[in-house]
């Protein structure tokens, strides 16, 4: 099996390929985030170990990124950060698990191992919810049949929100998700997406999908 290291720590780096390689994986290594972007993308692997602080691109973007472009393959962050709300975050952007600095690489290989055993996943093709359809490969929506037109980024954020149906998505997650930013409170690029996206999937439309939840965000749910 093949896993990709993204980890700009030298020491780091040669430690984790030295012992996976002992363990018998194939060990590749990126030293920063763009080029473990690349290579994830280039390459099929069967498992990344990914660092959070990294430069160009930082764990969180690369990880962003990756499952945007339909990459499924399981990521395990590794990161000093131990505080509730970073492991949260890195599950909601897709990380499949969490190891925190420093660690015991016994715990670390356990884990990987643990999650090399799990069954592939496929990607989904398509969402239904309601009369609403989103296909993901052909980047093509229609409801009651009528093919709607969207820009990227409101195909991005309408596949966001169908992907977490039911769930409460905050604007933090939003922002950092779909315009791959960090959000600031005093931007509103968040919620005027969100009435562009309405304009077009609710408002043409007698039973309407996405719902704002006061202070907390929105979410895409049917009969309501």
């Amino acid at each position: 099996m093949r896993i990709l290291v993204i980890e700009d720590e030298t020491k780091t780096a040669k430690f984790l390929k030295k012992g996976l390689g002992e363990a018998g994986f194939v060990v590749d290594v990126a030293g920063d985030g763009l080029e473990g972007l690349h290579l994830a993308q280039e390459v099929d692997f069967d498992l990344i170990v990914l660092d959070v602080m990294i430069p160009s691109l930082d764990g969180w973007q690369v990880l962003t990124r990756l499952r945007h472009a339909g990459r499924q393959t399981p990521v395990l962050l590794l990161t000093a950060r131990d505080a509730v709300h970073e492991r949260v975050r890195g599950f909601e952007l897709g990380a499949d698990d969490y190891v925190v600095k420093p660690f015991a690489f016994s715990e670390l290989l356990a884990r990987a191992r643990s999650l090399l055993r799990r069954p592939p996943s496929r990607a989904q093709e398509t969402i239904r919810m309601a009369d609403l359809e989103i296909d993901l490969l052909r980047q093509r929506v229609t409801r009651a049949g009528q093919r709607l037109e969207l820009t990227s980024k409101e195909f991005l954020l309408l596949s966001l929100l169908a992907r977490r149906a039911g769930e409460v998505l905050s604007r933090t997650l939003i922002a950092e998700a779909v315009w791959d930013m960090n959000f600031d409170s005093d931007t509103n690029v968040v919620d005027v997406n969100v009435r562009r996206l309405r304009s077009k999937v609710d408002d043409p439309f007698p039973s309407k999908l996405i719902r704002t939840v006061r202070g907390a965000g929105y979410v895409l749910e049917s009969g309501y």
